[in-house]
């Protein structure tokens, strides 16, 4: 299983030609690109199902709302897709994008809803010692850079204290890991085979994550 150059080539090509007319007459073209994709994402979905729970994979259209942007191009030049892990007790989620020029996979929390957001601050706030160890464990370093990405404040969120040790932390609105690949890694045989070494290499951040956002302060379960 591998992506085909005619899928990039097709992604190269419609990001230059981002318009109706084109697109229409390489319909055929989009088609065959996006079974490609299709087969792509279906494998990563089955080799993530040997290692964790997977309840819901989606494959984003590639048809872009412009209702309220400026940028008024119709089409997204990308392929993208998000593979949820079994909620309650499993938190996180991977993402993949393949794009020419801009190919990376995801995982986190990218957008978590404010009771998440408040409760993984107040851990941070109580001890954050633990996700400073899995930030420098080998494999996330060799994947990850040992870094969380994510839009922060400029400050510290209401009732935070700004000089708090781990307020770099606790300001963040998200975190979020990413690992970039270049056009020639996404096209190699073993692509898959190093996103879901990527994806494995960020089982220490959900498990830990997974044990916050199921407990409260004094370490006791939500789920029961």
């Amino acid at each position: 299983m591998q992506l085909k150059k005619q899928t990039f080539q097709f992604l190269k090509d419609l990001k230059e030609n981002n318009n109706r007319d084109w697109f229409t007459e390489h319909k055929k073209d989009f088609t065959e690109a996006q079974n490609n994709a299709k087969a792509i994402y279906k494998k990563i979905e089955e080799n993530l199902n040997k290692h964790d729970e997977i309840d819901k994979f989606k494959l984003f259209r590639i048809y872009r709302d412009v209702r309220f942007s400026k940028d008024k191009t119709p089409y997204k030049t990308h392929f993208g897709g998000s593979f949820h892990r079994k909620k309650p007790e499993l938190r996180g989620g991977y993402y993949l994008h393949i794009s020419h020029g801009d190919s990376f996979v995801a995982g986190g929390f990218w957008e978590p809803n404010k009771e998440d957001l408040l409760r993984i601050r107040k851990e941070f706030e109580v001890d954050a010692s633990e996700i400073r160890e899995i930030l420098k464990e080998k494999n996330y370093v060799q994947h990850f850079g040992g870094k969380l990405e994510g839009d922060e404040l400029k400050t510290a969120p209401k009732g935070f204290d700004k000089t708090h040790p781990d307020i770099d932390l606790i300001r963040k609105k998200g975190y979020v890991a990413i690992q970039h690949f270049s056009d020639e890694e996404v096209l190699a045989p073993d692509f898959l085979t190093r996103v879901d070494e990527a994806f494995k290499a960020l089982r220490p951040f959900f498990n830990y994550m997974s044990d916050v956002l199921t407990t409260n302060l004094n370490g006791e379960s939500l789920l029961d």
